[in-house]
């Protein structure tokens, strides 16, 4: 396949990689699906180059071939060439594959806590790559590992080191990934979804590093995302991904100004759009909390003496009425998911937590059994959350089970698969497994978990963060039409904050564990008093200015 004229724009720069024709076929058993059709691209060195469309469109599958992480033998490439630097990544020996793995070519992971080693500390799993790949002692592993995470803008770095994964929240564990893609300097850096987890403020320091980053190196970089602001901010060149092909490259410029492909312009004009129901002020109260407070205990010394805490919540008060939606944003460590989990009595709280007029911050496990039907969840990373021994419809029946024991198989079969269709999938695909999924998938698979039980309360921690845009804002229409007929009430966690306005009647701004201003989302969104609020804002609107430019188009 020639060329096209799109990869000749920067010919007169070295070329770092080049894919040839490649191909990736799955294979289970006698089945075999092709998710990627025979595509070509070239990376410049220095340069950067975006892959972009929908979830299960090929975009991941392109770049892990690039670095030989995809299962094989279940994977193969029926057609293909992968070169870099001259050398056929394809053909090369194992051995010559891990000292270009992580040295030369380095991946940050949409998933950082699957990613991360959970037996391991942060310290342990950023200085382990510093020594294999550069040679670095104890001490100079862990000067370096200190600065990187500094630069990715984690607070208290020290502090962080003798941390594991899941003492860190979701953005932190992102920029954990992003600290140990970086460490060896690579030549080429694969972003798969890089700021997927974080908020807007941190958002814009890492593009920013990135870039900062890129000109100090001459770094080039393959950028996959969902999220067109960052393409029309990053990338230098695009190429569209749908269904395992390419259907439109070119530069930015061409790409966003005059789309050729009606995909390519059906990717630009999706986004969340609408309001959100139109809240009861009378309606009955559902969620209660009054000066709720989480309080982790920091211990030192050989008795482990409690010598300070972490105030992960400290003194919130909200009021959640039947048919409405609450938005929380904030930072990433600011206390939101730790706020919904106290709500849902998943972790210890102080202060009154009352649930359809009862107090549940008293009840044991045992008792509040009961009340799971009725208070669900749908968490953040859909892969971590999603058991991979189980088949979807196991994972979404799992619930039905417990909750509604009499069910025959058939009646739980046609819920699972009403949940499913409801929530965009196909519920002939239900005995699959959660990996044979996109991200955006297994994101809706965890929504449909939540809704099968039909429940009165639901938190959603970040529930469109793994999904693309056009994916968004159906998810999005879909949670406003199942609260209209269910009279639903919704706690929203999200950093992104287009669907927090297309989707919440208040809005509580939580910085540190604390209030720090709430009210109609008209008011927050339109008259921010407090300067914190404003610079939230701010940060959302610069990545808003790029795609209001694609909505122009």
């Amino acid at each position: 396949m020639s060329a096209p004229a799109a990869d000749q724009s920067h010919a007169r720069s070295q070329t770092l990689v080049s894919v040839r024709d490649l191909s990736v076929e799955f294979r289970a058993g006698e089945n075999s699906h092709l998710a990627v059709r025979g595509i070509d691209f070239t990376i410049g060195k220095g340069e950067t180059v975006a892959l972009v469309g929908e979830s299960g469109s090929g975009k991941s599958v392109s770049a892990l071939s690039i670095m030989r992480l995809l299962p094989y033998p279940a994977a193969r490439h029926p057609s293909g060439q992968i070169f870099f630097e001259g050398k056929d990544l394809l053909k090369v020996p194992g051995a010559v594959m891990r000292d270009i793995r992580g040295a030369r070519i380095s991946i940050i992971f949409q998933e950082p806590m699957t990613s991360l080693n959970p037996l391991h500390t942060i310290e342990q799993q950023v200085g382990e790559i510093l020594r294999l790949h550069k040679g670095l002692s104890e001490q100079d592993a862990k000067a370096r590992t200190l600065d990187l995470l500094r630069k990715v803008g984690i607070r208290d770095a020290e502090k962080r080191l003798g941390a594991y994964p899941h003492q860190l929240s979701g953005g932190q564990r992102q920029r954990v990934m992003i600290a140990m893609a970086l460490a060896n300097e690579p030549d080429l850096l694969i972003a798969d979804e890089p700021t997927t987890a974080l908020d807007v403020t941190i958002q814009a320091q890492i593009l920013e590093l990135l870039k900062r980053l890129q000109r100090e190196l001459g770094m080039a970089m393959l950028l996959i995302t969902h999220d067109l602001g960052i393409v029309r901010k990053m990338a230098d060149r695009v190429y569209v991904m749908n269904a395992g092909t390419i259907v439109e490259r070119g530069t930015v410029r061409q790409i966003f100004e005059a789309p050729q492909h009606a995909y390519t312009r059906h990717l630009l004009a999706a986004e969340p759009k609408g309001e959100p129901p139109a809240g009861n002020p009378h309606g009955p109260v559902v969620v209660e909390t009054d000066n709720l407070k989480v309080w982790f205990p920091v211990k030192r010394g050989l008795l482990r003496r409690t010598v300070d805490h972490v105030r992960a919540v400290d003194g919130v008060t909200l009021k959640l009425r039947a048919g409405e939606t609450i938005g929380v944003v904030g930072e990433s460590g600011s206390g939101k998911t730790t706020l919904g989990l106290a709500i849902l009595r998943l972790i210890s709280s102080e202060g009154p937590v009352v649930y359809m007029g009862k107090r549940i911050d008293g009840l044991g496990a045992k008792q509040m059994r009961p009340l799971r039907q009725q208070m669900q969840i749908v968490f953040q990373d859909p892969y971590g959350s999603l058991s991979p021994r189980l088949s979807v419809s196991q994972i979404v029946e799992e619930g039905l089970l417990i909750q509604d024991p009499d069910l025959g198989f058939e009646q739980r079969r046609a819920r699972v698969s009403q949940a499913l269709a409801e929530v965009g999938i196909d519920p002939t695909a239900q005995d699959r497994y959660p990996h044979e999924f996109s991200g955006g998938q297994r994101q809706r698979s965890a929504i449909a978990r939540a809704m099968v039980l039909e429940p009165h309360f639901v938190m959603l921690d970040e529930p469109t963060s793994a999904l693309d845009m056009s994916v968004q804002a159906q998810i999005v229409d879909l949670l406003r039409d199942l609260q209209r007929k269910r009279d639903l009430s919704y706690l929203f966690i999200s950093h992104d904050l287009r669907v927090v306005r297309a989707l919440s009647n208040y809005v509580v701004v939580l910085r540190n564990g604390v209030v720090v201003e709430e009210g109609a989302t008209a008011q927050i969104f339109d008259s921010p008093r407090e300067p914190y609020t404003q610079a939230l804002l701010a940060a959302a609107l610069n990545l808003e200015v790029a795609n209001e430019g694609v909505l122009a188009t």
